[in-house]
């Protein structure tokens, strides 16, 4: 990183837009996992970070984020649905309103918190079908069933990992633009995956050697894509629902 900053602004940001931001980079940055810009000014129309200079992805960085990534999974968090550390309140994923709920189930969280709400929201708006609806609210109803838990504990997750915020620097890859919460980890995982990213295969490899994935994780990508993509779908239309429906045909 160099000595420069770099500003976000928003005029008409809700309240917290920024702070919570702020929170999460702070959260994220005491995992001691990949490193994140720790802000160094923040307002209700602002924040303000360090500059990161670009670089080309190479192989070893790419593997760095992947054993990076396992160490702020590892972290931890006090319970599934829980917001980043000194922070009370709801959060943010883009634009969007993302609620903080604590929750001992991480089937019910995902389910109340992360899938319903937002698949409720996309089928108001025309972008999720009668029948995608349903193929998301039988998921729904298997999560709360607790069916679909394992048992990991709460993971400390980054929460909007898509490849856009993952920066590649000299020094390693960053991560920006955080919806930092407590999570199940193959939820940042499945993220990674949906618009690819430079050597994913690589960092998939290199978590999984730190953090060894549990057997048909890559069975419950889908299942893990959900959240993503009814967020998409609210914001960027029908076909984002469409490709909601297929991830929730694909729940094991």
């Amino acid at each position: 990183m160099s000595g420069r900053t770099f500003t976000k602004r928003r005029a008409d940001a809700p309240p917290g837009f920024f702070a919570v931001e702020a929170a999460g980079l702070r959260w994220l940055a005491e995992a001691g996992g990949v490193p994140v810009p720790r802000p160094v000014s923040v307002g209700p129309d602002h924040i303000e970070l360090p500059y990161l200079d670009p670089a080309p992805p190479t192989a070893t960085a790419a593997e760095a984020l992947g054993r990076g990534l396992a160490r702020t999974h590892a972290a931890g968090a006090p319970a599934f649905g829980s917001p980043p550390a000194d922070w009370a309140g709801d959060g943010f994923i883009g634009p969007l309103p993302l609620a903080h709920r604590p929750s001992a189930s991480w089937g019910a969280f995902y389910a109340d918190l992360r899938v319903e709400p937002f698949a409720r929201r996309a089928h108001t708006l025309g972008s999720l079908t009668d029948r995608a609806l349903d193929a998301v609210l039988a998921v729904c109803d298997r999560l709360r069933s607790g069916e679909l838990d394992d048992g990991r504990p709460p993971a400390r997750l980054h929460g909007d990992l898509w490849s856009g915020n993952v920066i590649w620097t000299a020094d390693g890859a960053v991560l920006v633009d955080p919806a930092a919460h407590g999570g199940h980890p193959e939820t940042d995982l499945a993220m990674l995956q949906l618009f690819g990213l430079p050597h994913l295969d690589r960092v998939l490899a290199a978590y999984d050697e730190a953090a060894p994935l549990t057997d048909g994780w890559r069975e419950r990508v889908g299942l893990h894509q959900l959240h993503p993509l009814l967020v998409h779908a609210v914001l960027f239309g029908p076909s984002y629902g469409a490709a909601a429906e297929r991830a929730a045909l694909s729940v094991p």
